[in-house]
């Protein structure tokens, strides 16, 4: 350079013969035994390639400093890096180095500034400063100031540095920021999974609310229900009752027959199943109960032999469930107010009720009152007339046109219906849903308005007392074949009923009663069997010896004869009206 006395080196001079230039003589034993000789303009330039290489703030500053000396008479006394606590001194460089104050350096305020240091008549911090503000501090000392050329390579380094720093920063940063990028980026693909699949899962929802929805505004009842789950799920759908057997199915391979569990075999399934909160595999079936309120209505089952159900399926299924206890609660609900309509308008009728009321009320529950109806009364010993036995009996009158009316009395149960039964059909149904013929059967003559009800109930009551107290106690019996007994029947005076029956076999009651023996019933049966010795001792379980003797007896007692006709046929009457009337009383 003219005017000046060249510093450059070439860049293969030694370090060695560095340390020996002659502008050198601040250089001592505790500098970099490998710092660029005599830095110029142009070696700096060499050295800022190293600065910004560098990714470590506390090495650019060591680095820094190590060729402070190679600038000229300078010595880097201490390095500082700015913290968010402050400053903090740059360690490793020079061990041996005089104390420095570091509350000189804060008091800088962040500006360049001197600082005293035994033994150096020039000291000098340089601010390191990038575009956010101070990054740290040199501390350079000298024997003497620095003159034009010297203070524009020490500034020159300090801007070199301090652009390193600033590098470093930004590298750091970036490296940083990748890092956070990166991680943003994982957290953004999971929410991206997770927001397909709650979106999956919402439009199944959706679909599943929609669908079943559909259904319900529809009136669909279990077999739309089941219909709906096959086309959601693709599996078949089924519905059974609580015993297992089914009441509806959809989709293939539907067994038939349709297999048939033990009730211990379904007791145990509908307790595995009641165990958990939603549907449960039993087998290769998918089960969920449906109880509302707690009480079990129906089971809803998908057959899935390749156990593909998954969490979607699961979820189709629990709210198809949800569903058919709703519909079948709802179904429940209406039968029950139905039946206690009905049985509200049979009792009312068998009373005896207002004629405009009874054809409202009828009509209401799909009940036709302006057809001629039949009184029928059923009783079977052994069985109370409970709701089993009430279903056995509207079972077994199921094949008439139209449900008839059906309510409970007693021990009995009692009909109004279209349809007159045909002889011992009636019977025979109930015998074998019952597992015994040992009942009866009532029946009235056709009533054809709402007020002869109660007329045709005291027929039907008769008809079956009638049977009861006759030979054949089990069976059927019409009211129009009661022949005589119609005219002992309801609306007769009961007092002369019990005058005629004290007329006739006064005599043998007031025996009977004194002496435990019964002639009444023998005379009783005898007629019964037409007059036959040994039909009678066979019904009475008497030796045919013991019967005539009790014949004998009855006529020396009651002064009879019973060979004579009108004798024979009043005694028979009486014997009647005392047994099916008074039911064996006076």
């Amino acid at each position: 350079m003219a005017g000046h006395p060249s510093r450059r080196l070439p860049p293969h001079v030694s370090d060695q013969e560095a340390t020996r230039h002659p502008g050198n003589t601040g250089g001592t034993e505790r500098d970099d035994p490998h710092p660029l000789a005599a830095l110029d303009p142009h070696g700096l330039l060499v050295l800022s390639h190293t600065l910004f290489t560098c990714a470590e703030q506390g090495e650019i500053v060591r680095l820094a400093m190590r060729h402070v000396s190679a600038l000229g008479p300078y010595h880097a006394e201490a390095g500082y890096l700015a913290t968010g606590d402050g400053l903090s001194r740059v360690s490793g460089h020079d061990a041996g180095a005089p104390a420095v104050d570091d509350a000189q350096m804060k008091e800088l305020g962040e500006a360049d500034g001197s600082v005293s240091l035994p033994e150096r008549s020039w000291n000098r911090a340089y601010g390191l400063r990038g575009t956010d503000g101070l990054l740290g501090y040199l501390l350079v000392s000298s024997h003497s100031g620095p003159d034009e050329q010297g203070h524009f390579l020490l500034t020159s380094l300090v801007g070199l540095t301090a652009a390193a720093l600033s590098l470093a920063a930004t590298r750091a940063t970036q490296h940083e920021n990748a890092g956070e990028l990166s991680r943003l980026r994982t957290e953004r693909d999971i929410a991206l999974r997770r927001l397909d699949t709650m979106r999956s899962t919402l439009h199944l929802q959706r679909t599943v609310h929609e669908t079943l929805a559909r259904v319900a505004a529809r009136g669909g009842g279990e077999d739309a229900i089941t219909q709906a789950l096959y086309e959601l799920t693709g599996l078949s759908a089924l519905v059974e009752d609580r015993f297992g057997n089914l009441r509806s199915w959809a989709g293939p391979d539907r067994p038939e027959p349709y297999p048939v569990r033990s009730s211990a075999h379904q007791e145990e399934m509908l307790r595995q199943v009641a165990r958990e909160a939603g549907p449960v595999r039993v087998k290769d079936r998918l089960v969920a109960l449906a109880r509302p309120r707690g009480n079990l209505l129906g089971v809803l089952a998908l057959e899935d032999p390749g156990a593909t159900a998954d969490e979607q399926t699961v979820f189709v299924l629990d709210h198809a469930q949800r569903s058919l206890a709703q519909e079948l609660m709802h179904m429940r609900e209406l039968t029950e107010v139905e039946l206690r309509l009905r049985r509200q308008l049979i009792d009312d009728l068998l009373e005896g009720t207002d004629e405009t009321s009874a054809y409202a009320r009828a009509e209401a529950v799909g009940h036709d009152l302006q057809r001629t109806h039949y009184v029928v009364v059923v009783h079977w010993p052994g069985n109370a007339a409970d709701d089993s036995f009430t279903r056995a009996v509207e079972q077994a009158t199921a094949a008439a046109a139209t449900r008839p009316l059906i309510t409970r009395r007693g021990d009995r149960v009692v009909l109004l219906t279209e349809a007159r039964p045909d002889d011992d059909a009636v019977h025979a149904a109930l015998t074998q849903e019952l597992g015994t013929p040992d009942g009866a059967i009532g029946v009235s003559t056709g009533c054809d308005s709402p007020d002869g009800v109660p007329r045709c109930y005291q027929e039907a009551l008769r008809a079956l007392e009638v049977r009861q107290n006759s030979r054949q106690g089990s069976g059927t019996t019409f009211f129009d074949d009661l022949g005589l007994y119609r005219i002992l029947g309801p609306g007769n005076d009961l007092r002369e009923l019990e005058g005629f029956v004290r007329e006739w076999l006064g005599e043998l009651i007031d025996y009977d009663a004194g002496h435990d023996t019964e002639l009444v019933e023998t005379l009783s049966r005898y007629f019964d069997c037409g007059g036959n010795y040994d039909d009678a001792a066979a019904a009475l379980t008497v030796h045919r010896s013991t019967l005539r003797y009790r014949l004998q007896r009855i006529r020396e007692i009651s002064d009879r004869d019973l060979a004579d006709v009108d004798t024979r046929l009043n005694l028979q009457v009486a014997t009647r009206v005392w047994k099916i009337i008074l039911h064996g009383r006076r």
